[in-house]
């Protein structure tokens, strides 16, 4: 941040902001539209048997939904072999346990998914604190039908895609979001999936960072998320 910030009086900071207040209403506006556009998206139908290992045990893509018609899943990266979730997708997670019950009043069933086998799931959830829906999709091919888990060999053939696009270099997990509606006669049907940058709509933190004179902060870092850690890990 620089330090030799513009100082001014009370009437001219009030037009600075009635300015920018003016910018963030057209972005709000667009952010309607875009939204409303989102919605109007044409549907996939998902015909492929997948099930996942839960706390109740073996469950199906249509019976995630449990009494609702729409489900969320977020793309927890979390391979098999992994001792633990990744750091980065837990900064997205402390966000999900608080608005589980307030998605469930608005016909939303939320749930996490990552590949790792369910006990791993459970032991981190627990050591962070979560109280979210997280299954495992271990024994299925859901996370690499979705572009979120990738095969060694598909992408060093360059037949793998990441957000919509060809990847680059060697990534076994990536995070994103996908959506999901049942009908009433039970088909189940892809409606919408966001990836990359797209995904930091849902990161509260993110958000408020974005209102304090520092931003994120994260121009001289090795990456942007460099300085984030475990909500444990961090010194208190």
């Amino acid at each position: 941040m620089n330090d030799s910030h513009a100082i001014v009086s009370r009437q001219e900071w009030i037009a600075a902001r009635k300015e920018l207040l003016a910018r963030e209403k057209e972005l709000t506006h667009l952010r309607d539209e875009i939204s409303a556009a989102r919605r109007r998206l044409p549907w996939e139908r998902v015909d492929k048997p997948y099930v996942f290992q839960t706390e109740a045990g073996p469950r199906t893509l249509p019976a995630l939904f449990e009494d609702k018609s729409q489900l969320l899943i977020y793309h927890f990266m979390f391979a098999p072999d992994w001792e633990r979730g990744c750091k980065s997708c837990s900064f997205w997670a402390d966000g999900f346990s608080g608005v589980v019950a307030h998605l469930a009043q608005r016909d939303i069933r939320f749930v996490a998914v990552s590949r790792a086998p369910l006990p791993k799931l459970q032991a981190f959830a627990a050591r962070l604190g979560w109280i979210f829906p997280w299954v495992s999709s271990c024994e299925t091919d859901f996370n690499f039908d979705y572009q979120v888990s990738f095969r060694r060999e598909e992408q060093e053939a360059g037949k793998t895609s990441y957000n919509y696009t060809p990847t680059e270099g060697i990534f076994e997990e990536r995070p994103g979001i996908s959506v999901f509606h049942r009908a009433d006669d039970g088909a189940v049907f892809h409606t919408y999936s966001s990836y990359g940058r797209g995904i930091e709509m849902v990161n509260a933190a993110y958000q408020w960072l974005d209102l304090v004179p520092k931003g994120r902060d994260e121009a001289g870092l090795p990456a942007p998320m460099a300085w984030v850690k475990l909500h444990d890990e961090y010194a208190r």
